[in-house]
């Protein structure tokens, strides 16, 4: 079974139009859904979008800039970056490469595994091995 939000929404558009209350429609997909189904509050909000007529199940999109900025490109010059000067900050990644210090953040923890210890860029992986030395040396 499709149980996918936009799937969902088409099931409480569709209880909505044969006049269900949106109490009697969220018991229903808790029934069948499950754990998969959508939260109350958002069968609510949905219900409370069709009776004000809309027909739409899609998301409207949304403002702001897309997620192009965490790329290959982007992640490899970070990378070179760090391997140059492993001192550097954050903020200055954000000026060299003109991206925010958020995405900076992001891609230097999430997408390259590095942590700051004793004020330098390091993996994880050797993070790992100095605690590990440092807990049988204690």
């Amino acid at each position: 079974m499709d149980s996918s939000r936009s799937a969902q929404r088409a099931v409480i558009q569709f209880l909505r139009a044969e006049g269900e209350h949106a109490s009697q429609i969220y018991r229903r997909m808790k029934e069948v859904y499950g754990q998969q189904s959508l939260a109350r509050c958002t069968i609510f909000r949905w219900c409370q979008r069709y009776e004000a007529g809309r027909v739409n199940i899609k998301d409207f999109p949304r403002l702001g800039q897309a997620h192009v900025v965490t790329n290959s490109t982007t992640i490899s010059a970070v990378n070179e970056l760090i391997r140059q000067n492993r001192r550097i900050t954050t903020r200055k990644f954000a000026v060299e490469l003109s991206i925010n210090k958020g995405t900076v953040h992001h891609i230097i923890h999430k997408k390259l595994g590095y942590g700051k210890v004793c004020a330098q860029w390091i993996s994880s992986i050797c993070q790992r091995i100095r605690r590990r030395r440092e807990s049988v040396f204690a």
